[in-house]
């Protein structure tokens, strides 16, 4: 691969969406041999310092991952120049990651789940409020377009 990809995801908290595309696209990538610089972040300071929901936890360590040593953190402006990729997990904070974007930005900024030609424009669900259901529903669909990710930059 000629360049090393840099790829953030973002969600509101930075506790549940964020870290387990995070996860999905840490494994995809390793399993692909890709040379990767990946983070995750929220637009919102709820919860910086802290570690992911623990159903993320649980949901992706049923998957063989352990995210427990992941810390939220806040999108800075530094991101932009720092990732060639920012991907937002829905509309609400696609729009709030265009309104920090400096004018000098790198990265490209776009939805995650725009990777999957049938699902362009769809937002990653969020599960906080229900149950271990609709955090198997985000796995799916950031694993989905995780591997997306590795076939773009395995290209």
């Amino acid at each position: 691969m000629s360049h090393t990809a840099s790829v953030l995801f973002v969600c509101l908290g930075n506790i549940c969406r964020s870290p387990l595309a995070e996860a999905a696209f840490r494994a995809a990538a390793d399993e692909a041999g890709l040379d990767v610089h990946v983070d995750s972040v929220g637009t919102a300071g709820y919860h910086i310092g802290e570690p992911p929901d623990p159903r993320s936890i649980r949901t992706a360590a049923a998957r063989g991952i352990d995210i427990t040593h992941y810390r939220g953190r806040q999108l800075q402006t530094r991101d932009f120049h720092e990732f060639t990729h920012i991907f937002a997990m829905d509309q609400d904070n696609l729009r709030n990651i265009k309104a920090c974007a400096p004018d000098d930005a790198i990265a490209e900024i776009s939805l995650l789940l725009d990777l999957l030609p049938d699902r362009t424009g769809d937002e990653v669900g969020d599960p906080y409020y229900g149950g271990d259901d609709g955090f198997d529903r985000t796995w799916a669909e950031v694993s989905d377009a995780a591997a997306a990710l590795v076939k773009l930059f395995e290209d």
